[in-house]
Formats: structure tokens, C-alpha cells, sequence
């Protein structure tokens, strides 16, 4: 049984955090939120997500899990308007979600989730350093970055506490510099990894601008982002493994 009421928006910022790096997934219908957890088809990028019933007009579920396409699902939240209302309804029988926004009806075919591939294990890992910023400033340094190379180092300088992102191109370089200052917080440890840039693109994309973003960094290690959304009622990481650098 699945049955919820929830704004256009936080709909689509929940699916938008998913689909930038996988096309379907399964929704888990947990009684006091839904959760999807991902990984995309290289297993380099993951997603782990998180929606509280709170995020939701109204919201009754016990505990079902589904399989969508989110393109699909996508596409129907985006025929609404940022104010209004998208009426869920899981019908067991034919196995199709049922939607409505303002009088238009649009019924979905699942996928069976069997036949989408396995959740990922997010590993519990304890990364030295962490950078607490604003997506805006991920932002910047992502596009800077991506005017030359197609990947990404991000470090912290122990000595003079500050966080770096390089990017080296074949003829030109991006160097950006953010201490205590410029950044939430900021605590040192020993970091410096790099990362494919098309995966941090994407991530990008679905980290909002004033969003307080929490990195963790390692050397040679995956980063994890995570941050809120919906007000606070919603919770997404990201994690993205480094590509190794050979001598």
C-alpha cells in the first residue's frame, strides 16, 4: 500500500538527485519516508537518498518496494508547476503508479525490481578531512575545473588550512584556493584524490546553490557528499570513487 501527496518540487529535486547518475531504480515504501539507494552501471558514482514522511502533504505506506523509470517519472513531475500538488497512488494489482496533478491522470507501468540492478553497500568509511561549503562554490569550481580537463583534485593543505581544487589541462590549469573564511567549516586532515569530472558534473547539477554541503575527503579514497533537501525532511550522499593516479 502506497498512497502520498507531495509538492512538484520536492518531488522532482528527489528524483533529480538519483537520475544524475542512474535512468531506473527502486523506491523503497518504508512507513516513515521512501528511501532509493543506486549505483550507476561503471560503479563509480552512488547515490543514497532519503525522503521523511514529512517531506509529504500526506503520506501512507507499509512498506512495499517498486522499480521506476525515473525518466518517465521525471517527465510526469515536470508537467507541474513549482506550487502544485502530485497525487500518488500504488496500485498492487496491475502493479502501475497511479499519478494526477490538477485533474490530469497519468498512470505509470513499473518495472520489476529483480530486474534492476542490486542496491550498492555504501561503505562506512572514516575520511580525515572535512569541508563544509556552499554548493554554489562546488559549482564554480566544477565549471572552472571543466574549461580545461576532464578530471578534478581536491585536497586540503594541512599548513595553511585551506581547501584546493586543481584541474590540469593539457595547456591550461584552474588553481582555486578556499580557507576557513571562504568556506562553513573546514577540518584539516590529510586529503588529496582525484576524481573523473563528468561524474562531479552530474552531481553538480542536483546540489542546490545555497545547499550546505558536507565533503569528506581522503587521499586516494572516494569523497562523500551529502546534504539536505525538502526543507530539511530529505537527506542525499553521493559518493564517488578517485581514479587511481599511475607514476
Amino acid at each position: 500500500m502506497f498512497k502520498a501527496i507531495v509538492s512538484a518540487e520536492t518531488l522532482r529535486t528527489a528524483l533529480d538527485s538519483v537520475s544524475v547518475l542512474v535512468d531506473e531504480c527502486k523506491i523503497h515504501l518504508n512507513e516513515d519516508g521512501i528511501e532509493i539507494r543506486a549505483v550507476d552501471p561503471a560503479n563509480v558514482g552512488m547515490v543514497d537518498l532519503s525522503l521523511s514522511a514529512d517531506a509529504f502533504e500526506s503520506y501512507e505506506a507499509d512498506g512495499g518496494l517498486i522499480g521506476v523509470n525515473l525518466s518517465r517519472l521525471e517527465d510526469i513531475a515536470g508537467m507541474a508547476d513549482a506550487g502544485q500538488l502530485v497525487e500518488l497512488e500504488l496500485d498492487e494489482e496491475t502493479r502501475k503508479l497511479h499519478t494526477q496533478i490538477d485533474g490530469l491522470e497519468y498512470t505509470l507501468a513499473l518495472i520489476d525490481p529483480d530486474s534492476i540492478r542490486q542496491e550498492p553497500d555504501i561503505p562506512d568509511l572514516d575520511l580525515p578531512a572535512e569541508i563544509v561549503i556552499e554548493g554554489a562554490d562546488i559549482d564554480r569550481a566544477v565549471t572552472a575545473a571543466d574549461m580545461v580537463s576532464d578530471h578534478i583534485a581536491l585536497g586540503v593543505d594541512e599548513a595553511d588550512e585551506l581547501f584546493y581544487i586543481d584541474a590540469e589541462g593539457d595547456t591550461d590549469d584552474v588553481h582555486l584556493e578556499l580557507d576557513q573564511g571562504d568556506l562553513i567549516d573546514l577540518q584539516v586532515g590529510p586529503a588529496h584524490s582525484l576524481f573523473s569530472l563528468d561524474y562531479l558534473k552530474d552531481m553538480d547539477k542536483a546540489i542546490a546553490k545555497d545547499a550546505e554541503v558536507t565533503m569528506e575527503l581522503g587521499e586516494e579514497f572516494p569523497v562523500k557528499l551529502h546534504f539536505d533537501i525538502a526543507e530539511g525532511n530529505g537527506h542525499v550522499t553521493f559518493m564517488l570513487a578517485p581514479r587511481i593516479q599511475s607514476d
